[in-house]
């Protein structure tokens, strides 16, 4: 079940906010909460139903174990990461490592071929972030089981994030108080995400994946191709981020945010301190600050770098296309700390060409289902300048006027001019004024984009298949 669903949006959130209200204690609204979310994810993959339980069981066990006993703490600790990382590389990792080990002895083993279980890199990323601040402080883990389950299993976040920390949530599990003020801002992020899925993400989406299934294009249709899954994916996945915020403060939750404006950032450092906020931040806090962060010596500070971009590559798939758009990222980022991309060019306008222009050559990698598929359009993007009547009457058959208004309206929005306009403006206007416009700009924005959910059939999340 996606929340850019007509079951979501007109079944399955209203009966459970209505039972959710209709409850009169907290621990019977928490109990209801963990059912819908098994419901809502088992609705996709019932099988699976079991093997995110059994995570959440073992994780509670290993910090209850961590809270009783002073002896063997590390030990304990490690033996829970491997466990985890053990259940998630089974299912994501085992093909591909069978693959490169097949390249490098000629042998033929065969792929297992599991099915890939949705959201198991985040909830496993919540697990582990709970036994290991558990055991730097045994005060912070839980004795009861069906706070841990609602943590790391509650719809909003757990199949594409935002990857919460426990110690996050943990208060607002036993006691957080829902008011019309935090109902109606909850509303608005979630109309706003799933506008920004359904109107530029899909949008941007159909092109991309036109472009990137062609053999024969120009420079022209791969530059498009790029430019618009760069638009895909931050719009279809700070769109989800949006739908999660939102259904969370519905519940009573604050999460914390996961964009802010990358698209704007002038150095790739900057951009991932923008960028998916909740896993760069899980990866400094559990592999780069172990790991010795910047403490001890430069060197030292940019293989941690190296490890943890590396890291971020293979979390989103068992792919040489995701490690190497990681180690991408990790080169430019090494390349900006040692000077060699000055800091003055990047304080100036040239920062920001020169990031998106790294930002967008390594979603192109990104994209590529195969190392030679990305070669392809590198090549393309940069030598060919062949241009014919085909690929010109593909051009103008892909970019159609709502097509040609959407992209335009996702690179404003992407680069925060719309936001700014609307916020200099609100504050010049009465706030009853100002109250009523919003109202009927995200209805309208809501009704637009029901419509638009009416009649496609393409609406794919992107980090779904991470």
């Amino acid at each position: 079940m996606v929340f850019s669903s007509a079951i979501f949006l007109f079944l399955f959130l209203p009966v459970t906010y209505l039972v959710y209200r209709l409850l009169p204690v907290q621990l019977l609204r928490n109990g209801w909460l963990a059912l819908a979310s098994l419901v809502f994810y088992g609705f996709g993959q019932p099988g699976y139903v079991l093997l995110l339980l059994v995570s959440v069981l073992a994780n509670f066990l290993f910090g209850l174990w961590l809270q009783n006993t002073a002896k063997y703490r590390k030990w304990i600790a490690g033996f829970a990461v491997i466990i985890n990382l053990l259940a998630l590389g089974a299912f994501k990792y085992l093909d591909f490592l069978t693959s490169i080990w097949n390249s490098l002895s000629g042998m033929n083993l065969p792929s297992v071929g599991l099915v890939l279980p949705i959201g198991i890199s985040f909830y496993t990323f919540q697990g582990l972030s709970y036994v290991i601040d558990v055991y730097r402080d045994p005060q912070s883990g839980t004795h009861n089981p069906a706070k841990l389950l609602l943590y790391i299993s509650f719809f909003p976040q757990l199949i594409a994030g935002p990857i919460i920390k426990y110690h996050d949530v943990s208060q607002q599990i036993d006691s957080r108080t829902l008011t019309p003020w935090l109902t109606l801002s909850g509303l608005q992020r979630f109309i706003l995400g799933f506008a920004k899925k359904l109107l530029i993400a899909n949008t941007a989406g159909q092109v991309a994946d036109v472009v990137f299934a062609q053999s024969a294009l120009d420079f022209r249709l791969a530059w498009l191709g790029a430019v618009c899954y760069t638009l895909q994916i931050y719009f279809d996945f700070s769109g989800y981020s949006d739908m999660a915020i939102g259904l969370g403060r519905i519940f009573g939750f604050s999460f914390l945010e996961n964009f802010n404006l990358p698209y704007t950032a002038r150095s790739i450092r900057e951009f991932w301190r923008r960028w998916h906020i909740s896993l760069s931040s899980w990866f400094r806090d559990y592999v780069y600050i172990p790991l010795g962060g910047n403490r001890k010596g430069k060197i030292r500070t940019d293989i941690n770098k190296f490890l943890v971009f590396f890291a971020t590559g293979l979390w989103h798939g068992a792919n040489w296309t995701f490690i190497l758009w990681g180690l991408w990222h990790g080169l430019f980022a090494t390349l900006e700390d040692i000077g060699i991309i000055p800091k003055r060019l990047r304080e100036c306008w040239f920062g920001h060409i020169y990031t998106m222009f790294v930002v967008i050559l390594g979603f192109t990698l990104f994209r590529a289902d195969y190392l030679s598929s990305a070669g392809r359009i590198f090549a393309t993007m940069f030598t060919g300048f062949q241009c014919t009547a085909v690929n010109t009457l593909q051009l103008i058959a892909l970019l159609d006027a709502r097509t040609v208004f959407l992209l335009l309206a996702g690179i404003c929005f992407a680069a925060g001019l719309p936001q700014k306009v609307f916020a200099l403006v609100g504050e010049r206007m009465p706030v009853l004024a100002r109250d009523i416009a919003k109202t009927l700009a995200y209805g309208a924005l809501f009704a637009w984009s029901v419509l638009v959910l009416a009649g496609t059939t393409f609406n794919p999340f992107i980090y779904f298949q991470f």
